[in-house]
């Protein structure tokens, strides 16, 4: 019996849930009865990147440089072309595409190459907190075209499903089925103390030193301003020793720390250490 052919069709390879998601679905599908070609984007120049995911599962993926995050026509109807060529060559059974950009470009490719069986899945989505209202209005209006043409849509949540189905109206709500993300923890619940202390000893927190921290990347949906606002307050009513973490990287990096000096936060980072800092971005 022939294997049912998959490809696999990601925005870029960052640091992120899809990009784990996308990688245990490719490693993990049975492979008696799937064969999956995984595609993506590379990684945009302030994020980290997440091919060490991939090698660590021994997949190796195509890597398309023109699928970029941001919205550019001629390397995006590049990367249109290309995967017009990978499934005229792979001839998969399935499309499977991944958040936004790949979810636009791989859709298209795939109706115009006579793909039956399309999905897309959203991890978050771009119809808030991004970008303005007219420009919100396009997109809703490219995912409501695209979602006609989808055999299924993928929601990670039942929150987002309502969003989806019922708050934006991308689709009708039972064209989407929800399947929550899958994610190994087991390294996070291993030498637990072990770890604590040395995370401890190497950030020199004293024993009744309390640490709070956020992980994510720094860009606009992830809203570390709040963040900053709430440990500010906390600095004026928290009498106790306290000390703040901000783990990740992007583009709002210099932003949050020049906010840091407005709000009156004494920060350190790897570049500029501050020993009286109470703040670390790390």
């Amino acid at each position: 019996m022939a294997k049912i052919k998959v490809l696999r069709i990601i925005n870029r390879f960052n640091l992120g849930g899809p990009t784990f998601n996308a990688a245990y679905l490719s490693k993990y599908l049975d492979s008696e009865k799937f064969e999956t070609l995984l595609v993506g984007g590379e990684k945009d120049g302030t994020e980290g990147s997440s091919l060490h995911i991939t090698e660590s599962l021994g997949l190796d993926p195509v890597i398309i440089p023109e699928m970029k995050r941001e919205i550019d026509f001629k390397d995006d109807y590049t990367a249109y072309k290309k995967i017009c060529k990978l499934i005229e060559e792979f001839q998969p059974d399935i499309v499977h595409t991944h958040a936004s950009k790949a979810g636009t470009i791989g859709r298209l490719a795939a109706r115009k190459m006579g793909v039956k069986n399309v999905y897309h899945t959203f991890h978050g989505h771009i119809f808030h907190s991004y970008f303005s209202k007219a420009k919100t209005t396009f997109f809703k209006h490219v995912e409501k075209r695209l979602a006609k043409s989808s055999t299924r849509i993928v929601a990670i949540s039942d929150i987002q499903k309502k969003e989806l189905g019922v708050d934006h109206s991308i689709c009708d709500p039972e064209k989407i089925t929800v399947i929550p993300l899958g994610f190994d923890l087991g390294k996070f619940q291993e030498d637990v103390d072990l770890k604590r202390g040395r995370f401890r000893r190497e950030y020199k927190l004293e024993q009744e030193e309390v640490a709070v921290g956020i992980v994510g990347r720094l860009v606009p949906i992830k809203n570390h301003r709040l963040f900053l606002d709430a440990l500010s307050i906390n600095n004026q009513r928290f009498k106790g020793k306290v000390k703040y973490f901000i783990v990740g990287d992007g583009e709002l990096r210099e932003e949050l720390e020049s906010y840091c000096k407005t709000i009156g936060l004494v920060y350190s980072s790897p570049e500029s250490k501050n020993e009286k800092a109470n703040l670390i971005f790390t």
